[in-house]
Order: C-alpha cells, then structure tokens, then sequence
C-alpha cells in the first residue's frame, strides 16, 4: 500500500475512533443527567431524627409514577409550603429547612421525586419529568388544606423545577428559590468545562442522546424562558456567589428577567446551595420571613 494512503486510512480509523469515543461520551453523560440511579446502602434520615411527628403520605404523578412525602402538619396555618430537593437527592436533604419553617408555624410538605427515596423508578431527567412530580404535589396539598395558600421552596434542580411548574400554575403564591439553574444547557457546558472536555461537539451529542434515550431535550429545560411569569407573585431568589455546580451568573440572569416582586440574596463564599449550612438559623429565620411578608392567601 502507498505510504499516502496508508496514511489516509490511518488517519479515518483515527477520527472513527475518537466519534465513537464522542458518542459513547454523549451516551455516558446522558446516563448521569437521567439514568435511574440510586444509592447503596440506602440510609436516610427521617422526621425521628429531627423529633418532629410526621404523616407519611403518598400521591401519583399523572403517569401513575407513585410518589412519597412527609407532611407536617399546622392544622392553623394560613400557607403549605412545599418543599423540593435537587438532582439525585431525597426528602431526607430537606429535614433541616422542612422542620424549621414548620416550627414557624407553616404546614409543609417534603416529598420524593421519582426515582429517589421512597418514590417510585419512572422516567426521570433534570428538570423535566419531575415537573409532573411537582405538580402532584401541590394538586395534593391543595386537596388536603383547600384553606391555605401554597407556597414552594426549591433547591438546585428542585428550584428550576418550581419555576417552571409555578409559571403555569395560579394555585402557586411564592417562591423561594434556591441555587437554581436558568437553562439546562448551561449547566451541561459548565459540567464538561470542568471536566476539561470540549464543549463541541460534546454538548450536541450529549443532548441528542438524551432526547433519544430520554425522550426530551435541553432547550425544553429553560427556566430564563418562563421566569418572568411568576410575577407578580413574590419571589426569593438565594445563591451561593462560589457556587462550583450551577455558577452564580445564572442567578444574576433569572433575578433580571423575573417580575417585582422580587428579592435576591448572594451568599458571599458559599458553594452549590450551601447557604444554608453558612447559619441555619439565619437561614431559616430569612425564608420563615419572607413567607409570613407574603400576607395571607386571601
């Protein structure tokens, strides 16, 4: 064979090596954002270890996905608070902010989205299908206290997912927010940038095979593009100005599209929603504010 062409073949089964190693990467990566995933041992907490009574509830997803949560009770109280974990997380993560706005007088709710906790395994992504999960709950929540107004409070992904729910949603009178993300594409980029990986044609694959794997894709994950409807119910916006996970530019970027009201608080030094663990009780006492300035649900 000529040396010109052997290496022209060299050179063809060099880039077929590195597509495949692209693709199987995009394959990879998909998996983390939306596999089914679940730790082992599964060891998490429960209201006992906070010393709070809880009723054990559950409700269905509209795709039948049955979802489990905690529900502390005020039977007086004129608001239920509805709280949402992030990305791969569990009620269990919420036992500090859930109890502590209860024990300011607010009925709330913590509960599991699919495939986490005590939930059930469905179709699961960052930000879309949960939105379902979410919805459920408030349809819950509304059934249960018909009386009181719904506030949510959202973490990470469960704060993005707040948004997006909220912007369609009258039943919702407040947000808080916390670390969320303004678009689901950015915080892919900013994940393979820290992995020192290129970005293109990375990031394309990756979202390609998420929507053929998965069945969405990351423009259908914007909340940049919905935040503007939650006005004019109040929102608080809180990050962490170190945040490594979801950077605090994409808080800047949802505070100057979202409607007055609105409020945002950075959180000088603190990683990905580590706001709270800065002081818990200021934290909580910030929030259990915020809620009680929102007047009652009349």
């Amino acid at each position: 064979m000529p040396l010109r062409r052997r290496e022209g073949v060299g050179a063809a089964s060099l880039l077929a090596v590195a597509a495949g190693g692209l693709v199987a990467g995009a394959l990879v990566g998909a998996r983390q954002i939306s596999g089914p995933q679940r730790p082992w041992p599964d060891y998490r907490f429960s209201p006992f270890e906070v010393g709070v009574a809880a009723d054990e509830v559950s409700f269905a997803a509209d795709d039948g996905t049955q979802l489990a949560g905690w529900w502390f009770d005020r039977p007086d109280s004129e608001r239920v608070v509805i709280v949402s974990h992030g990305h791969r997380g569990n009620k269990s993560d919420m036992l500090g902010i859930g109890p502590g706005l209860w024990r300011a007088g607010n009925t709330v709710l913590l509960f599991d989205f699919r495939g986490n906790g005590d939930s059930q395994d469905g179709p699961q992504s960052l930000a879309h299908y949960e939105q379902d999960d979410l919805r459920a709950a408030i349809t819950y929540a509304a059934s249960r206290r018909p009386d009181a107004g719904i506030v949510l409070v959202g973490f990470s992904m469960g704060a993005a997912v707040s948004i997006l729910v909220a912007a369609g949603d009258s039943r919702v009178r407040a947000l808080v927010l916390d670390s969320p993300f303004a678009e689901m594409r950015g915080v892919v980029a900013h994940a393979l940038g820290k992995l020192r990986l290129p970005p293109f044609p990375l990031l394309w694959l990756t979202d390609r095979a998420t929507r053929w794997r998965y069945g969405y894709g990351f423009g259908e994950v914007a909340p940049i593009d919905v935040v503007g409807a939650l006005a004019p119910r109040p929102l608080l916006l809180l990050h962490g100005a170190a945040d490594s996970v979801i950077p605090v530019d994409h808080a800047y970027c949802l505070f100057a599209a979202a409607g007055e009201p609105k409020a945002l608080h950075i959180f000088e030094g603190a990683d990905h929603c580590g706001g709270y663990f800065q002081d818990r009780p200021a934290y909580i006492a910030r929030v259990a504010h915020f809620l009680a300035s929102t007047g009652s649900p009349g």
